[in-house]
C-alpha cells in the first residue's frame, strides 16, 4: 500500500478539508503541523516517512477563484525529490519540456464537461484521472465515467463528501472499480481514518491511498505506514 499525503491548497495557505465544502475550508492548525504554510507542511510530512509523491489540490485553480502557480512552481523546484500530482482544475495541456520533471498533472472529472472531454487526448495518458463522486453522484463529464478509452493507468475514485470526516472510504465502490476495471490501478481519496482502513482497501484490491486528516493528527504512524509499504501486513 503507497500512502500519498495530500495537501489543499486555498489563497496561498495549507487548508484542512471538510466533505467537499470547500468554502468553508480554515488554515491547518494541527499537531502534526502549527503552521499553513506549504513549506512546512510538506517537511512535517517528510519526517514522518520519505514519502516519493505527494498530491497537491489548488482550490482556487479548480473552483475558478485564481490559482497558486507561482508558489507551486517554487515548491516543485525546490523539492525535487519529490513528484507533485497537482490538479489544477481544467488547464490546457503543455509540452512536458515547459514542466517541471517531478511534476505529473491530476485532471479531475468535475473539471470538464463532455464538450471539452476531447482535451484529455491531448495528455496522451501521461496524467492521473481523478473521478469525483459527492453523495454518489458522479461530477462533471458523464463519458469519462462510462467510457475508459479516456483513462490512464493511475485512477483516483474521490469521495468529496468523505474527505476530512470520520466515515472511513468508500469500499464497495472501490472494490466494484477495482473488480470491473482490473487492469487499471484505483487510488482511494476520502475519509480514511487510520491503518485498518488501509488494510481493508488493499484487501479490496486498492494499492494507493490520498491521505490528510489521519496523517496530522497522529492516527496513521510512521511504522503503520512503513509496515504497509514494506508489505509486513497482509494483503
Amino acid at each position: 500500500m503507497k500512502i500519498i499525503p495530500v495537501i489543499d491548497l486555498k489563497d496561498g495557505l495549507v487548508v484542512l478539508a471538510q466533505r467537499g465544502n470547500r468554502e468553508n475550508y480554515q488554515p491547518i492548525n494541527s499537531p502534526l503541523c502549527q503552521s499553513a504554510d506549504i513549506y512546512q507542511v510538506i517537511k512535517a510530512f517528510l519526517k514522518i516517512y520519505s514519502f516519493n509523491t505527494l498530491y497537491i489540490a489548488d482550490l482556487n485553480a479548480i473552483t475558478g477563484q485564481g490559482n497558486n502557480d507561482e508558489l507551486l512552481k517554487r515548491v516543485l523546484t525546490d523539492f525535487t525529490e519529490v513528484t507533485f500530482w497537482i490538479d489544477r482544475g481544467y488547464q490546457p495541456f503543455q509540452e512536458p519540456s515547459k514542466l517541471p520533471s517531478n511534476f505529473l498533472p491530476v485532471l479531475g472529472s468535475e473539471s470538464f464537461q463532455d464538450e471539452n472531454i476531447l482535451d484529455i487526448q491531448a495528455y496522451k495518458k501521461d496524467f492521473i484521472l481523478s473521478l469525483d463522486f459527492v453523495n454518489s453522484c458522479a461530477l462533471g463529464a458523464k463519458t469519462l465515467f462510462s467510457n475508459p478509452c479516456y483513462w490512464p493507468i493511475n485512477i483516483i475514485v474521490m469521495t468529496l463528501e468523505r474527505v476530512g470526516s470520520h466515515d472511513g472510504p468508500d469500499l464497495q465502490k472501490l472494490y466494484d472499480f477495482s473488480r470491473n476495471y482490473p487492469d487499471k490501478q484505483f487510488i482511494a481519496a476520502g475519509g480514511i481514518r487510520n491503518a485498518e482502513d488501509l488494510i481493508a482497501l488493499k484487501k479490496a484490491g486498492i494499492h494507493q491511498s490520498l491521505v490528510a486528516s489521519a496523517l496530522h493528527f497522529g492516527h496513521i504512524s510512521s511504522d503503520v505506514i512503513s509496515n504497509l509499504q514494506t508489505k509486513k501486513y497482509p494483503a
